[in-house]
């Protein structure tokens, strides 16, 4: 069916052990459609956060960076498929780097959703009615995070119980790479700063 890329997605939605085994088995999941959904809920958290009604939107609409907003989805989507596949590889995980990125995208498909819908309801909800707001929000973090617990245990054929030890060792890893990140930079700023001093004061004595 040439629609079945369409479709697929919302499959694995509400039957995500028989989706996550066709998109490892039989290779439903297409790459590129992963990459979109990414950028969508890019764009949709970046208005969610511009555009939210005044009632539940607390953020200072002065101090957004639409560009800005992009990092914080890519780089942590990309820290967690680049973790997890360490992680994976070393506890006998047969998930492939690219199956990793396909369950994990393809799981953001409800917070995409349920998202653009909140957008929508929050210009109309008054303030007693704002709680539906914020259930609709966590219910689509909870949906997500089921979708990936499903996703990764299926594209490893691991146990639940080593699932969770797997989830657990990816957060770890990734709070590692970030603080050797933040370590370097510091590291890499500080010697550019004495770099600089130094072709400063070689400039000013000649």
């Amino acid at each position: 069916m040439r629609n079945d890329w369409l479709k697929f997605p919302f499959y694995i939605c509400f039957h995500p052990f028989k989706g996550y085994w066709d998109l490892k088995y039989e290779g439903k999941g297409r790459l590129w459609f992963a990459f979109m959904i990414l950028f969508l809920l890019a764009i949709v958290m970046i208005l969610k956060r511009q555009y939210t009604g005044f009632i539940v939107n607390f953020n200072n609409l002065n101090e957004l960076n639409s560009l800005a907003e992009f990092q914080y989805l890519i780089i942590p989507f990309f820290l967690w498929c680049v973790a997890n596949w360490s992680i994976t590889t070393l506890m006998d995980g047969e998930g492939k780097f690219k199956e990793i990125i396909l369950a994990t995208a393809y799981a953001f498909i409800p917070m995409l959703i349920i998202y653009a819908v909140t957008i929508l309801i929050s210009q109309f909800i008054t303030q007693e009615e704002a709680p539906l707001y914020f259930l609709l929000d966590s219910f689509a973090s909870i949906w997500f995070l089921g979708l990936l617990f499903v996703g990764i245990m299926t594209v490893h054929q691991y146990s639940v119980t080593k699932t969770i030890v797997t989830f657990f060792l990816t957060v770890c890893v990734m709070g590692l790479a970030v603080f050797l990140g933040l370590l370097l930079f510091s590291l890499f700023q500080q010697m550019w700063t004495f770099i600089e001093t130094i072709y400063r004061e070689m400039v000013y004595r000649t």
